[in-house]
This record gives structure tokens, C-alpha cells and sequence, in this order.
């Protein structure tokens, strides 16, 4: 009998419109002899399951139900496809898990950590994860741009601190530029990491559950057009994405290590996407994201088809996984 799978896509932030392209590559892809997909939009004014005809009916939010044309439905898995809040920070994962319904993505306390930034480095530092030297504002504190200086150097990062595909993310180069990309950053998140620069080689590794075990997907290498792998390097095609990663077997080795190392440290389950940065010659962790883009342009799916997984495969195995 076929599952109903409901793909969750959408959001609360900035990112809604990349999920939605996420969400309609895995609705176009799974299997439709195994399960019958529901496109489900999470927007903050509606909840709704958008039909064929782009019909929409509202779920139900006491279970997650959806009355379509007097039938009522029922999920037995959820595929989170939501970049952002309410998706990738806790929220829907502890809904979900309230509710006892299954999900692709990972448990609610992993979600809640690995999208702020500077609580997951806090965590993994005293597990010898190397990182970046990081400064922490929040909205309302006093500046003071000579400590910040002193602190991390420049060049240097601003970064919301809860924020994905790059909003609210500045490269400082001069003390007059950093309250114009401090203010940046306070408009997607009043919390913000100033980090310093770290020049080397910037690369991607997944790493997800497969058939389960923990398993390290090829790696990317990021080569951005722009002054580093910003919004339009990402999404407009001002990056090279080169995978598998010209790196050295031992640089290869390093960095597997350091991604499967984060991700039992955290005991993820589903997909992770983590960034590092080689700096004298070890990996430094930039982020972790746990629900990457999947459209087929998107690195996780790169990596996977390097890997021999195509993405039926990848989608299929996630759920799997969840109902596991």
C-alpha cells in the first residue's frame, strides 16, 4: 500500500522562495508507485496542501490532517524541504514529533543548535573542532569596532546568526565599512557572529544516514566569482562547484574525518551539509546546515549522484530512514 508522504516547503524566512524550488524537485521525484506526494506550503498566514491545479486546502493543525474535497487525509511521513524557520531551527521538528509523525530531517534539539551558529561551534569546540576566531553581538549591545577588530582581524565576516543562503552576510575589509554590515546583518536575525577571515580552500561535505550508517557523500569544492560564496555565487551561478574537491588524499581524509566527526558529535540523523575552510592545512567548520537545497543544481544532490545515488534513491532513503 502507498505511503502518503506530505513535502513541506516554504517558511518564515528569507529563503521561502529556494525551498519551494527544493520542495517541487523532491514532490516531482519521488517514486509515485511507492507514495502518493502532497505538496504542503508552511507559510506564517496559511498551512496549506496545493493540489495539481494549484487548488489549496488548509491542514489542520491540531494533526496535521487535511480535509480535500470531504476526504480527510493523514501523513505517514513528513519530507521537510523548509531552509530557514520554521523548518530548519526546531520548530517543526518538535511539532512533528509531538504529533508522533515521522520526518526526514533531524530531531528537534539537533535543528535547534546547528541553525545557531554560534551555540554549534560553542558545542563542537571541546571536541577539538577547529573554527574560525568569532566575536558575538546581539541587538542592543554596545559596539565597540575597536575590540571587534582586536578580536578576529580583518578582513572579517558579519553573519546573522540564525540565517541560511547567505542573508545578512557582510565581508569587512575596513573599520568605516563594519557598522553598515552589522546593521545588515541585525535585519535578518538580533543575534549576530563576527568571524575572522580564513583564506583557503572552502569546501562542502555531506554527510547523511544511508541504508543505517553515517555516510561522508563526495566532496565540494567552492570557488565563487564574487569576494566569497555569497547569495549569487550560490543561487546565480557566480560559483564553481567543482566535485568531487581538488584536494590532496590527505586533505581529503582530514576533512571526511572532521564532517562524520561533527555529525555523530551532534548524533544527527537524515541530510547535513557542512562547510570548512582549510587554514594551515586543517579544516576549520564554518556551519552545518541540515536541510540543504535539493534541487538538482543544489550541492547535496551533486554529491550524491557522484556518489552513485540518484536522487529517487536519495529521497527514497530518507524516508526510509525516517519511518525506520
Amino acid at each position: 500500500m502507498k505511503k502518503n508522504i506530505a513535502i513541506i516547503m516554504g517558511g518564515y524566512s528569507s529563503e521561502y522562495k529556494i525551498s519551494l524550488k527544493s520542495g517541487n524537485v523532491v514532490f516531482e521525484t519521488l517514486d509515485a508507485t511507492k507514495y502518493n506526494a502532497f505538496r504542503i506550503h508552511i507559510f506564517k498566514d496559511k498551512w496549506v496542501y496545493v493540489d495539481e491545479n494549484d487548488a489549496e486546502f488548509p491542514i489542520d493543525k491540531n494533526n496535521f490532517s487535511v480535509n480535500i474535497n470531504g476526504k480527510i487525509t493523514f501523513f505517514d511521513c513528513v519530507f521537510n524541504a523548509i531552509h530557514g524557520s520554521p523548518g530548519e531551527d526546531g520548530y517543526m521538528q518538535a511539532y512533528f514529533e509531538l504529533l508522533g509523525i515521522p520526518h526526514t530531517s533531524c530531531a528537534m534539539y539537533q535543528a535547534s543548535i546547528t541553525f545557531n551558529k554560534r551555540d554549534c561551534l560553542s558545542i563542537l569546540k571541546p571536541y577539538g573542532i577547529k573554527t574560525a576566531e568569532s566575536y558575538y553581538l546581539n541587538l542592543g549591545d554596545v559596539i565597540d569596532e575597536t575590540a571587534i577588530i582586536n578580536k578576529v582581524g580583518l578582513p572579517c565576516f558579519v553573519k546573522a546568526n540564525k540565517a541560511g543562503s547567505s542573508f545578512g552576510v557582510s565581508k569587512v575589509h575596513s573599520q568605516e565599512d563594519l557598522q553598515n554590515a552589522i546593521d545588515v546583518a541585525f535585519k535578518e536575525d538580533n543575534e549576530i557572529i563576527i568571524e575572522s577571515f580564513l583564506d583557503g580552500i572552502e569546501v562542502s561535505v555531506g554527510v547523511i544516514t544511508y541504508k543505517g550508517k553515517t555516510k561522508v557523500l563526495p566532496i565540494t569544492e567552492i570557488v565563487s566569482e564574487n569576494d566569497f560564496f555569497d547569495y549569487e555565487a550560490k543561487y546565480l551561478g557566480k560559483s564553481q562547484e567543482i566535485t568531487p574537491a581538488r584536494l590532496t588524499k590527505e586533505q581529503e581524509e582530514k576533512v571526511n574525518s572532521v564532517a562524520k566527526k561533527v555529525y555523530e558529535t551532534l548524533k544527527m540523523t537524515g541530510f547535513s551539509r557542512s562547510e570548512y575552510i582549510f587554514k594551515d592545512s586543517e579544516p576549520h567548520l564554518l556551519e552545518v546546515n541540515t536541510v540543504p537545497g535539493l534541487t538538482k543544481e543544489s550541492i547535496l544532490p551533486q554529491q550524491a549522484a557522484e556518489a552513485g545515488i540518484p536522487l529517487a534513491d536519495l529521497f527514497d532513503n530518507a524516508i526510509k530512514e525516517a519511518i525506520k
